[in-house]
């Protein structure tokens, strides 16, 4: 408790409070007069501050940012979908007898029958529903029209409208899409046509310049919330970890993007378009931004754009090898810093590569004079490569020696995938094998120096998925003979075959340490 004098008594948290009032309001007593003055500390702080050089660079910046949405914001679109379905009858359910019904409803109660009971019995089925409803962004690449967005915001779609930043709306025609997740991949964009003329449009940026920790914004329609606009940097380059999308080479951003956001315009301060937003990645049970979005880079657009005008389609080139990224220990044996390059484990039989000279377990280090960082940057340099155009590449063979090949590329298609696919695998005595590559054998828990091939698909009904391989079982005997590799395998195999061998022997080993051992496998009648 403060004292004052001997007639008060005030409370320190009280004497506290009023001290604070005076210091925030700037109270000051003028001795000359009785009178209080209240002085304007607020403003003169203010006013000192706008006047200092670093309040004029914040102002500066934070105009730069206003100027730069106004400039690029009225190019980016809405773009509503309609997908019309066609809703089969649901398979008619025996309906109760009301004295079922009664006997149940007395047993569980009205609430709970009515929600575990009636509601999951037999309703009328609409003939006709209403559409599917779908929502994304894109950008207007064009001033005649030309709308750049995401092929899964447009896929098996009806109907597809455009809606500007002015509110004004058009039908769109679908002019092409490079669709991800078939198995000749794609870039998941797609290019959309208004009928209209002096459109507002963003020109393209150079996304290989951009660095990380550059500023860029991000313009969509997330959740339905039209012209959003968020600000971030650029999180990291080169993503590739996506499923079904081998040509995005993403850049990652924490500018905030959600649902809706997808096909709409990654920019940067100048004004340019260097992504199109594409996809989120969330956590847990979380569906909304944890500040990792991808864009597909500018360049890449660029790349694809003008074979979706001319052909509504991406064709891409084909090398035809199977490979895998280099791993430590194969750094260590070829003497580099760090992993780089790509280590071919397997060359497609009349394929560009065999034609030209490649070899299995060759490290491609160099395309058209351009050093390979990994696989996935070598399948983009194959893949926006020109078809039928003769390339350059520098491979190391056994060890160190450098070899320089001219290979000429063809045109990739499912049909040359699927035949690279089966002639990398062997089907014998019911079940399936494939080669031996240190990604796989990290996978199931091998050594990275083990030998053998490994199990990829088992008949159901075998005696081998009786004698226990499986999935990931490794086959490194065969009658004895000691098997290296898929070669060796399939050589050995054909032999038996020809011999209309009936039992084989193997000795198999199984995933993640589980052991092994030698089985007895017979061998059906169709592979004698």
């Amino acid at each position: 408790m403060f004292r004052l004098g001997t007639k008060f008594q005030i409370p320190i948290r009280v004497l506290l409070v009023l001290v604070a009032l005076i210091v925030a309001a700037a109270i000051v007593i003028n001795r000359g007069t009785d009178e209080f003055t209240l002085q304007t500390a607020i403003g003169q702080t203010n006013d000192t501050l706008q006047k200092s050089e670093d309040f004029l660079h914040l102002e500066r910046a934070n105009q730069a940012f206003i100027d730069l949405v106004a400039q690029t914001r009225p190019a980016v679109v809405q773009i509503t979908t309609k997908m019309r379905r066609n809703r089969r009858e649901e398979p008619q359910r025996e309906q109760m007898s009301p004295e079922e019904e009664d006997q149940l409803r007395r047993f569980f109660g009205d609430e709970f029958f009515r929600r575990f009971f009636r509601e999951r019995m037999p309703r009328n089925v609409d003939p006709n529903p209403e559409p599917l409803r779908g929502l994304g962004s894109g950008v207007i690449v064009s001033d005649d029209g030309y709308i750049l967005t995401n092929n899964h915001v447009i896929e098996g779609t009806d109907e597809i409208k455009v809606t500007l930043a002015n509110q004004k709306e058009y039908q769109a025609k679908l002019v092409g899409r490079d669709a991800a997740g078939t198995k000749v991949g794609g870039t998941d964009l797609a290019l959309l046509k208004i009928d209209a003329e002096g459109l507002p449009m963003l020109p393209f940026g150079d996304s290989d310049a951009l660095e990380v920790g550059e500023w860029v914004i991000a313009i969509g329609n997330p959740l339905s919330f039209s012209q959003t606009v968020t600000r971030g940097i650029v999180s990291a380059k080169g993503r590739t970890r996506f499923s079904g999308i081998q040509y995005g080479n993403f850049i990652q951003t924490d500018a905030p993007i959600n649902r809706g956001n997808s096909g709409g315009a990654l920019i940067n301060i100048r004004g340019e378009l260097v992504g199109i937003n594409t996809l989120i990645v969330t956590g847990g049970f979380t569906m909304g931004n944890v500040g990792l979005g991808f864009a597909v880079p500018s360049n890449t657009a660029q790349q694809v754009l003008p074979q979706l005008v001319k052909h509504g389609k991406v064709e891409r080139a084909w090398l035809g090898i199977s490979m895998e990224n280099v791993n430590q220990e194969l750094t260590e044996t070829l003497n580099f810093d760090a992993p780089r390059g790509a280590h071919v484990t397997a060359v497609g039989k009349g394929s560009p590569a065999e034609k030209g000279g490649i070899q299995t377990e060759d490290v491609i280090v160099e395309f058209n004079g351009e050093s390979v960082r990994d696989i996935s940057h070598l399948t983009l340099l194959v893949g926006s490569a020109e078809i039928g155009k003769p390339v350059d590449l520098t491979v190391l063979r056994e060890g160190n020696q450098e070899e320089r090949l001219t290979v000429k590329l063809e045109k990739r298609t499912e049909e040359v995938l699927t035949r690279l696919t089966e002639e990398q695998q062997e089907f014998f005595a019911g079940f399936q094998v494939q080669n031996l590559t240190s990604a796989i054998a990290e996978e199931y828990g091998y050594a990275s120096d083990e030998k053998g091939v490994i199990v990829t698909g088992v008949e159901p009904a075998s005696d081998a998925a009786r004698q226990g391989i499986k999935l990931g079982s490794l086959i490194q005997e065969m009658e004895w003979t000691p098997i290296d590799n898929l070669e060796t395998y399939s050589r050995l195999a054909n032999q038996l075959k020809d011999a209309k061998k009936e039992q084989v022997l193997f000795y198999v080993k199984s995933p993640y340490g589980q052991g092994g051992g030698y089985v007895t496998v017979k061998v059906p009648t169709s592979d004698r």
